[in-house]
């Protein structure tokens, strides 16, 4: 099992790395307004691989600004972006709809609720705190918008935290240089329970729906 997220994993990362080395910021941007919406890409790997490549030059500065800069406010913007969708998925759809569609992106009822007692507990400190830690960092959006937190608010929060989140790695990034990948051991283990279970929910998901075509076939 932990082979085979291990093989997603390392495919996740050549996609990511080739869609960066293709299209720049706007590449950067994407992914982590994908990230944003709770799809598993790792921002780990997206800011630290867009770190080493404004030390190596092969990601263009603009004017006074360095490279390292324009990293940080591409995945930054699209970081808040993909959370400000999330939060309106929560405000207008409530609990009930992200349960139900929600299974979609490998975001079960237990993370929902772990989230939302969070959410409640401590306010709106936590869309600050969680933006630094792994998988519940995106995952925070939605009980923001189930419990109508003032979008300016949440927005800031967001913003400040998701700053300091991609400053840090883009730091690491930048420093290891062509070692960028040492900085995955620290984070390992909450990707491979993310996207190990994103892809889980679509291999369950794929086998519900083929044995439903299959029991509707049988009964034509």
């Amino acid at each position: 099992m932990v082979s085979f997220i291990t093989s997603i994993l390392d495919i996740v990362i050549s996609d990511i790395i080739a869609i960066i080395q293709a299209i720049g910021y706007p590449g950067i941007f994407f992914l982590m307004l994908l990230e944003g919406l709770l799809l598993p890409v790792p921002s780990e790997v997206v800011m630290a691989f867009g770190g080493y490549l404004a030390i190596t030059g092969a990601l263009p500065s603009f004017g006074p600004v360095p490279a390292y800069i324009l990293v940080i406010i591409a995945g930054t913007t699209g970081n808040l972006v993909g959370a400000s969708i999330a939060y309106a998925i929560g405000y207008f759809g409530g609990e009930p709809a992200i349960l139900k569609f929600g299974k979609y992106v490998g975001l079960d009822e237990n993370t929902v609720k772990i989230t939302h007692r969070w959410f409640l507990k401590y306010g709106k400190i936590s869309v600050f705190g969680t933006r630094m830690t792994p998988i519940f960092r995106t995952f925070i959006s939605i009980p923001a918008g189930i419990a109508r937190m003032k979008f300016s608010t949440f927005a800031l929060y967001t913003l400040v935290g998701t700053i300091i989140w991609d400053s840090v790695l883009v730091y690491l990034g930048f420093i290891l240089g062509s070692r960028w990948r040492d900085i995955l051991g620290a984070f390992n283990d909450y990707t491979y329970v993310g996207i190990g279970a994103f892809f889980l929910v679509l291999i369950y998901l794929y086998y519900r729906h083929k044995k439903g075509k299959e029991q509707a076939a049988g009964r034509a």
